[in-house]
């Protein structure tokens, strides 16, 4: 009678700038069969350092962090180590940002007050090559990529062109020879359309979608 061929372990790597996040994680992954952290990371920077060392089965990846977020880091990991899969970890929970993270590849989005026996489980799947989702999240999900962004006018996004080569609104005002209110009418339902509430988020959603040259 054959033995049967041990289990491979699953190994992880954490990217939280909290450290007291990443020996929580660590804490109960490392508990649990069949799974082993392998390393941590406190920025998405040295993340990609550490990926091609280590080539992780499973990247556990903060959203929102100094320097490169989540997203970002979510591309770089996974043109330095394609195998690997990433899922984000975060208390974050809006639409754009899940829609974001799997756009940019992440095979999995979790919410931080996730049990353990669900994080392990996601760990266990996203191996699997499944992807992952806290279950309140599909809904949202769902909603962000059914429903289409509106698209911006071509003043919006004349005003919004000015406001990236740092011109304030009275200087918008006199270019395009409107009054400054009408400017702060046109940023306003550009911040609507693009879900941002200040002139910086707006400029960078609109480069990201591309709306801008």
């Amino acid at each position: 009678m054959h033995s049967e061929a041990p289990r491979k372990e699953i190994t992880v790597m954490l990217v939280d700038d909290h450290p007291v996040v990443r020996e929580g994680l660590s804490s109960m992954l490392q508990s649990a069969d069949g799974l082993s952290v392998v390393g941590q990371a406190g920025s998405g920077e040295e993340a990609v350092a550490m990926v091609d060392k280590l080539t992780p089965d499973i990247v556990l990846l903060d959203l929102r962090m100094g320097g490169m977020d989540g997203v970002e880091t979510t591309g770089h990991l996974l043109r330095v180590s394609p195998d690997t899969k990433v899922v984000i970890v975060t208390t974050y929970e809006s639409d754009t940002d899940i829609l974001r993270a799997v756009e940019a590849g992440a095979a999995g989005y979790l919410l931080k007050g996730s049990s353990r026996d669900d994080l392990v489980n996601a760990v266990k799947a996203a191996a699997r090559g499944e992807t992952v989702l806290t279950p309140s999240l599909a809904p949202k999900l769902f909603r962000a990529r059914v429903v289409e962004p509106p698209a911006l006018s071509d003043r919006e996004r004349e005003v919004l062109q000015l406001v990236s080569l740092g011109l304030t609104n009275a200087d918008i005002g006199r270019r395009l020879f409107i009054s400054e209110a009408t400017v702060k009418t046109h940023l306003l339902r550009s911040f609507k359309k693009l879900s941002v509430s200040d002139r910086t988020a707006a400029v960078i959603t609109a480069l990201e979608r591309g709306l801008l040259s």
